[in-house]
């Protein structure tokens, strides 16, 4: 499970330190890829794959399984942190983000998230509100 919030800072290689906390999980590999509200997921092997069978069991007639698919798939980008767990971000990946200094690593329960550092502070603010009034909808019962 991926918690927290943290600020790492892009080098001009593109390259991002993985939280230390989360290094030792994803140190055998990792798929980033495009998420929505432009940030980029990151996703442990096992669950991309676990990810990927379940697109595998959706109807290819379906149109936007199709579309999701196709962005999702064809953005993604296979990574092994290096022995400074520093992951490569690809450019095309940076672009779509809008990633270029500081960025904020979020945990979002089974994978990661690479926002812009602003961005994410902009997102942040706009859905805090809605948040707090949204519990009993999202999770009835739970909270």
């Amino acid at each position: 499970m991926f918690l927290g919030t943290h600020h790492p800072r892009l080098d001009e290689k593109g390259r991002l330190f993985l939280p230390a906390k989360y290094r030792e999980e994803l140190a055998e590999g990792l798929v980033i890829t495009k998420g929505q509200e432009r940030c980029l997921y990151v996703f442990p092997v096992e669950e991309f794959q676990r990810i990927t069978e379940a697109l595998r069991t959706a109807p290819v007639t379906a149109k936007a399984v199709r579309d999701y698919s196709r962005v999702f798939f064809a953005g993604a980008s296979d990574e092994t942190p290096d022995k400074q767990g520093r992951i490569t971000i690809p450019q095309s990946l940076r672009e779509y983000a809008g990633l270029h200094r500081d960025c904020a690593v979020i945990g979002a329960n089974t994978r990661l998230e690479i926002w812009d550092a602003a961005a994410w502070e902009t997102y942040l603010a706009a859905q805090e509100q809605a948040f707090s009034e949204l519990s009993e909808e999202v999770l009835p019962g739970v909270l």
